[in-house]
């Protein structure tokens, strides 16, 4: 597989060859949804709480009589059936949302994921990406300049610049290859990839 690589005003100046057993993979579709659903499930935290008919803030009075109003029978304002009443089955905090998946299914599918968005070409290759000061208006100017406003940064070293510039863009995100996750491969339009970085995503996921 070639992968385009760009200069600084976005154009496609050369093709960089990039290892098939992760970006030429065929697209599963069905593993990549797994992934995907698992990962935003296991970072769930499970904080809610809800509370049942023993908890809830209620008289133990009995509502009206028995007999005679014409009402189903009620003897306690905490009922599920009421308003205010508790919940039947009520969520606890210490709910686990968590889902397994495997090393080796994890791999496939983010490589599955990469190799479908370079045939849609969705991902590109950059030398390097670098910005002179911590500054986010230089890091948005050069993404301007490139043509990109949605775009994942996957870059094989990170400085403090590169860090504090591009943590107030909404729509950039940028990570070393290890932190890559499914879901912002999937969410970002433009998947930028140093060529260093080609080497590390070879060895996590070939």
């Amino acid at each position: 597989m070639q992968l385009e690589l760009l200069n600084e005003q976005g154009q496609a100046t050369a093709k960089v060859d990039a290892p098939d057993t992760v970006f030429a993979r065929d697209y599963n579709e069905a593993l990549v949804h797994q992934i995907v659903v698992a990962y935003q499930a296991n970072a769930r935290q499970g904080t809610r709480a809800q509370l049942d008919r023993g908890e809830v803030k209620h008289s133990t009075k009995k509502p009206f009589r028995q007999k005679g109003t014409g009402n189903a029978r009620a003897g306690m304002t905490s009922s599920p059936l009421w308003r205010g009443g508790g919940r039947i089955f009520p969520n606890r905090p210490d709910e686990n949302f968590s889902h397994k998946v495997n090393k080796k299914m994890y791999r496939a599918g983010m490589a599955s994921i990469l190799s479908q968005l370079a045939r849609d070409g969705r991902v590109a290759v950059v030398e390097s990406l670098s910005v002179e000061a911590p500054k986010t208006k230089l890091l948005a100017q050069k993404f301007k300049a490139m043509g990109l406003e949605s775009v994942l940064v996957i870059a094989d070293q990170i400085d403090d610049n590169l860090a504090l510039a591009s943590r107030n863009l909404v729509n950039v995100l940028v990570v070393e290859p290890r932190y890559a996750d499914p879901l912002s491969l999937v969410f970002f339009k433009k998947v930028l990839v140093t060529k260093g970085a080609i080497e590390q995503l070879k060895e996590m996921y070939a």
